[in-house]
């Protein structure tokens, strides 16, 4: 609900406007938690007595709750926009680079007067940040390519920011009246990680009171273009969305046409040539101007003598395959058994065991793979031995409490820089599986990092390979490290490697799942949720999983209890 994301988007904001204020780290984390308490709150903010039942909640105190309280009152809050008026504006488009924090944000705005991206780029071609405390040659030229790779980015997000609002889009575009069918095309339904706008195909018996209707719709910026079936928007969010409106005959065409890439679609268009007809937006027609109907996505492909292709699977790379070729059935959200990679309040997490657990069956899944970040990640409150053993044992009491529903023990070891993990043998052992991830040295050479990644999926305690590139879209670029090896080393020890599901990393590649897959890669799809709510990130790994051409076999988490167990303790036997 609206209100509720607002509130902890702007309870996240503050976070990092005392962080950029030098507030102290408990603070600031009460903030950060408060906004993830928010974001998986029950309901809405306008149900009545929710400012009482907040106030109970743990981590809310009585000043937070008094902020909460104006704003269910409001719509704002003061102490927000008092913190915001009190810092120089540039601050929060410094803090944006890879590797400038807020305290070498405000470092070069009070030592160097920077007041935009354009003046530090020309501060950094001065070379002025070479002699800076703190700064030197080496963090100038990352700054720079920082810089660059943002100016490449701009007007792109991520899908995980883009499909929740295309979702609403089309559910409001379904109440106008005269509409017939409406959904989502373009690089959101094809699951692209990065996306650069919304594209929504509409029939409707109306195009202009469809229009109208879109006009009055809540959170445009403006109105790029009108025209007669066709609208293009700009978002407050800054997303450029475009409805495609069309008759009820053409809808099928339509949404085949503007789902694929332009690559792909031209592959189509060459295909009806060849048998005859003519392929565009317009629908289906014979070479002497007659339309063809076709009732749906499958039929059209059936019309082009081609085997039905999904619509994540309409890349330009992708290759057409005549009807009667074999077809594998892709991954779907209903093959998923459970989940692994879940952190909980035990470590950095907002939602305790208990919770998390309960969401997962509310789910209908069989288990949930709690990993908590491991004792070397000591900013994410990493498990020392004696807490693994006490989550372990809560883990005992609920697994004997919760019949037909298990929780298995895992936990996200460090990848040390030499390629060893955090915790001896015997504790790694005591584990149901083990997630080894980067989260630190990310600068070594190609060379470096692959023999440390390397080395961590080569022992034999390590169940699955994390974030494999530690990449972070349109943030950070994945590290250094050859794929190829590490692929080839996960194969042949059997690791499973790792679909981090969150919208923020999708990682690994798709286009490198595909590699995998043919060298019998088996995957988890994991969901890396710190909050109940993020199990929502599932539906961006399986449209990731579906790009790849996985099916249900390739994924490790579509395998029933009690056999997956078996799956994963197979690499230590």
């Amino acid at each position: 609900m609206l209100d509720k994301i607002e509130l902890a988007q702007l309870l996240a904001e503050m976070a990092l406007l005392l962080e950029l204020s030098g507030e102290n780290t408990f603070k600031i984390r009460a903030y950060q938690n408060a906004a993830r308490t928010i974001e998986q709150l029950d309901g809405s903010l306008t149900d009545p007595g929710v400012a009482a039942r907040l106030a109970g909640t743990k981590g809310i105190g009585p000043v937070l709750g008094e902020k909460i309280r104006e704003y269910i009152a409001t719509g704002r809050i003061t102490y927000y926009e008092e913190l915001k008026s009190s810092l120089p504006p540039v601050l929060f488009e410094l803090i944006k680079l890879p590797g400038l924090g807020p305290k070498k944000a405000l470092a070069l705005h009070a030592q160097l007067g920077v007041q935009s991206l354009g003046e530090l780029e020309y501060a950094c071609r001065e070379n002025r940040l070479v002699s800076l405390s703190g700064f030197g040659g080496k963090t100038q030229e990352r700054i720079l390519q920082g810089i660059e790779d943002m100016k490449k980015s701009q007007g792109q997000f991520i899908l995980g920011d883009a499909w929740p609002v295309a979702d609403l889009i089309v559910e409001y575009i379904k109440l106008q009246p005269g509409v017939v069918q409406a959904a989502i095309a373009g690089c959101i339904r094809r699951g692209l990680e990065v996306v650069r706008g919304i594209e929504v195909v509409a029939a409707s018996s109306s195009p202009d009171n469809l229009v109208d209707g879109l006009m009055e719709l809540q959170g445009i910026d403006h109105v790029v273009s009108r025209e007669a079936n066709k609208i293009t928007i700009r978002l407050l969010n800054g997303l450029i969305c475009t409805v495609y409106i069309v008759g009820t005959d053409d809808y099928w065409t339509a949404l085949a046409y503007y789902t694929g890439s332009s690559g792909y679609v031209a592959k189509l268009a060459e295909q009806a040539t060849r048998q005859g007809l003519i392929f565009n937006a317009a629908g289906v027609t014979t070479e002497a101007g007659d339309r063809v109907a076709v009732q749906d996505e499958r039929s059209l492909y059936s019309l082009l003598k081609l085997r039905y292709a999904e619509p994540e699977c309409r890349e330009d790379e992708d290759e057409l395959k005549p009807v009667g070729t074999d077809t594998d059935v892709l991954v779907a959200a209903s093959d998923i058994r459970g989940v692994f990679h879940v952190h909980t309040t035990y470590s950095d997490g907002a939602g305790s065991l208990v919770d998390m657990a309960a969401a997962a069956r509310q789910r209908g899944w069989q288990y949930l793979g709690v990993a908590d970040h491991s004792q070397t990640a000591v900013y994410a409150r990493g498990l020392r031995t004696e807490t693994v053993m006490a989550q372990r044992r809560e883990i005992e009491k609920l697994n004997a409490a919760q019949p037909g529903f298990t929780i298995l023990t895992g936990i996200e070891s460090d990848i040390l820089p030499d390629g060893s993990l955090d915790y001896p043998d015997e504790v790694l052992a005591s584990f149901d599986f083990v997630v080894a991830s980067v989260h630190s040295v990310f600068r070594q050479s190609e060379t470096d990092m692959t023999r440390r990644i390397v080395r961590a999926v080569q022992n034999r305690y390590v169940t699955m390979l994390g974030h494999p590139t530690g990449r972070l879209l349109l943030g950070r670029k994945g590290y250094a490290v050859n794929l190829t090896e590490v692929i080839q080393a996960a194969a042949q020890s059997g690791t499973i490697i790792e679909i981090n599901a969150s919208p923020y990393r999708l990682d690994l590649d798709w286009r490198w799942c595909r590699i995998a897959k043919e060298q019998g890669i088996l995957f988890a799809i994991n969901p890396d949720a710190h909050a109940v709510s993020e199990f929502e990130h599932m539906r961006y790994g399986l449209a990731l999983a579906r790009k790849a051409g996985l099916t249900a076999g390739d994924i490790v988490n579509s395998y029933p209890f009690p056999q997956v167990l078996g799956v994963l303790q197979r690499k230590r036997q």
